[in-house]
């Protein structure tokens, strides 16, 4: 009967073993002083020699004639291992046998003494796979097992085994083969084998195996079948892989944004039987191999698996930038598990396409397919303002109530020497004709033309184009401008327009109106939303015919929103104003459309202050290009 390749050259003894010399050398040691542990741990990824290891070292332990560590294998006891005769060594499944009822049985037979063997001999295969209880059930023999007992326990997943169970056993950590190891071990099987393998199909079937010894000779034994002589194509062919330069083919067509190319390439592998999840997958490893090779080029030849030439890699590498690899490598690998949930071969098509989308070349530079998106929202974030100049979208320092109420009162006592009492102008759009400010508390807005129509954007004080004091290289200074050529389009006001101010109701200034009507409002609101209008987070302003309350933050405009106090604000402005006068809450970040704001009571030495501050304001505003017509005496 036919054995399977892998089986018929399965090592005999700890000296067969390839790659593991740090494991088998120990075992060797222990086996010739005889100081052997009760409970071994092998740990390690498939094919790399648990398994066969833990037979060895079963055999070594009863041999009756061990030469040097190693068991015989020609004595009765290692005969009766290899063949299963023998019921003192016990290979047990963990992942069909994995309940506390099987390791209870295992207990309970564990304590008789064996019946041939020296030593009674339990090997748990894939040991991660017991249950909770099982393990319990398992801890106290092992801790304290019978002299004659050994258990051998092997897994591929050290993160499921418990700290309990670790700290009982002697572990053994087994590596990942060489690539070059695993290809001289195939050739010296297929020469004993007579099977016509070549250099490059062994360096292939090296390079897929994952460093497993076990998985590179069952696929020597798949390519053996095709008869002749086996080559890196023979490979592709017998696994349904699209082969590596089927891949690079994808590579380029995908480099170069060839949509249509890319698909053809695909359907080709599909018609050729290759499978959807083979051929991302190696395309996923090209484009880790690339990037490995690209960051890392001079350890990176080590981290390769060899399936592509060092220098077609590195071709790519000089064509692909890191990040477009890297979200490459997320997207095939995103791919990889969508196959798994919906059809296989429309995830590979989708993968495909997206790649293929996600830049396009122009004059040889590499460009993102979400170029103009980024794009939009850079230009989103950043604001022309009236003098011409660009302006970070961020809000600059505003400026605090005390200086503006200051600054009122300095532009009231100033009107002789000023052309527009209160205003603060650019020189180049000072105008002899703007009229008198018709409030004392109103100051005009920089870009503000009164000669001008309504539809002129409304002020929003936080982008003002004014350098502030000590921090001029954040906000530069207005471009120059010698005559105005054309007026730029400006989008009409979201305001509403003051086109037939109403008469408002007797009762004072607005300041006044506004103190009460917060007084009023206050007391019908309930407590949490009233004490947000004493907070700053809250503003009254008047404009035209419309009192508005303006807010800071998305919090409070919910809050001071709320329908059922609508009522309240519109009771309280009529009241205060008058019938032809309306109310509006601003959303957070909507511009203020005026500057009457509540008065605040301000101490001598306050306005001492304030007017130390209102100086090196205006003293930017000069350092900015700007004329003003206010003086500090």
């Amino acid at each position: 009967m036919y054995r399977a390749l892998y089986r018929k050259w399965r090592p005999q003894t700890f000296d067969d073993v390839v790659g593991q010399g740090h494991i088998t050398e120990s075992l060797k040691n222990q086996m010739r002083t005889g100081r052997l542990s009760h409970a071994y741990l092998f740990i390690g990824s498939r094919g790399t020699g648990k398994t066969t290891c833990a037979k060895i070292l079963a055999k070594a332990v009863n041999c009756e004639n061990p030469q040097n560590g190693n068991p015989c294998c020609k004595c009765p006891t290692c005969l009766g291992i290899d063949s299963g005769a023998i019921a003192d060594v016990v290979e047990m499944d963990a992942a069909s046998n994995n309940g506390v009822s099987d390791v209870r049985a295992l207990r309970d037979e564990a304590v008789f003494t064996p019946g041939v063997c020296k030593k009674r001999v339990y090997i748990i295969d894939e040991v991660h796979m017991l249950s909770t209880s099982a393990f319990n059930a398992l801890l106290k023999i092992i801790e304290e097992p019978p002299e004659h007992l050994i258990f051998i326990l092997a897994t591929t997943e050290l993160n499921k085994i418990p700290a309990t169970i670790l700290s009982r056993c002697q572990r053994h950590s087994f590596k990942r083969l060489d690539r070059e190891l695993i290809a001289g071990r195939l050739k010296y099987v297929a020469e004993n084998e007579g099977i016509a393998l070549k250099d490059d199909a062994a360096r292939v079937i090296s390079s897929i195996c994952e460093g497993g010894m076990r998985d590179a000779l069952s696929i020597l034994d798949q390519c053996s079948s095709i008869g002749g002589d086996i080559d890196a194509d023979a490979v592709y062919s017998a696994i349904g892989i699209a082969g590596n330069i089927d891949t690079e083919r994808l590579f380029d067509k995908i480099i170069l944004g060839d949509t249509d190319g890319a698909l053809g390439i695909f359907h080709e592998l599909w018609c050729g039987g290759k499978d959807h999840s083979s051929t991302l997958s190696e395309l996923a490893t090209l484009l880790r191999e690339t990037l490995v090779l690209s960051v890392a080029p001079k350890n990176g030849a080590d981290m390769i698996s060899g399936a592509h030439p060092a220098e077609r890699l590195r071709g790519f590498a000089g064509k692909v930038p890191h990040a477009l690899l890297i979200e490459h490598i997320k997207t095939a690998s995103s791919a990889l598990q969508d196959a798994k949930i919906m059809h296989a071969k429309t995830a590979a098509e989708l993968c495909i396409v997206t790649l293929c989308k996600s830049k396009s070349i122009t004059n040889g530079i590499l460009i993102p397919a979400d170029f103009e998106d980024r794009l939009r929202r850079l230009e989103s974030g950043i604001v022309i303002n009236g003098a011409g100049s660009f302006t970070p979208s961020k809000e600059p320092p505003s400026i605090s109530e005390d200086v503006l109420s200051l600054a009122a009162e300095i532009a009231k006592s100033h009107e002789e020497g000023a052309k527009s009492p209160g205003a603060i102008k650019p020189a180049a759009l000072t105008d002899e004709k703007t009229e008198e400010a018709k409030e004392d508390d109103i100051i005009t807005p920089p870009w503000e033309d009164p000669n001008e129509g309504d539809d002129r954007p409304p002020f929003d004080p936080d982008m003002m184009d004014i350098p502030p004091v000590g921090n001029e290289e954040q906000y530069p200074k207005p471009l120059p401008t010698e005559e105005k050529e054309k007026e730029p389009e400006k989008a009409p006001s979201p305001l509403p327009s003051p086109a037939a101010p109403a008469t408002p109701a007797e009762g004072g200034s607005d300041n006044e109106r506004i103190r009460k009507l917060k007084e009023t409002v206050k007391k019908e609101l309930p407590g949490s939303r009233a004490s947000i209008l004493d907070s700053p987070m809250a503003q009254f302003y008047v404009s035209g015919n419309t009192v508005f309350l303006a807010t800071e933050n998305q919090f409070a405009y919910t809050q001071l929103s709320k329908t059922c106090d609508t009522g309240i604000y519109t009771k309280a402005v009529a009241e205060l104003w008058g019938d032809g006068y309306a109310f509006r809450i601003l959303a957070a970040g909507e511009p203020v459309p005026a500057l009457i704001k509540a008065e605040k009571e301000v101490s001598p030495e306050e306005k001492k202050v304030s007017a130390d501050r209102l100086s090196s304001l205006l003293e930017g505003f000069k350092q900015g290009g700007y004329d003003t017509s206010i003086t500090i005496s």
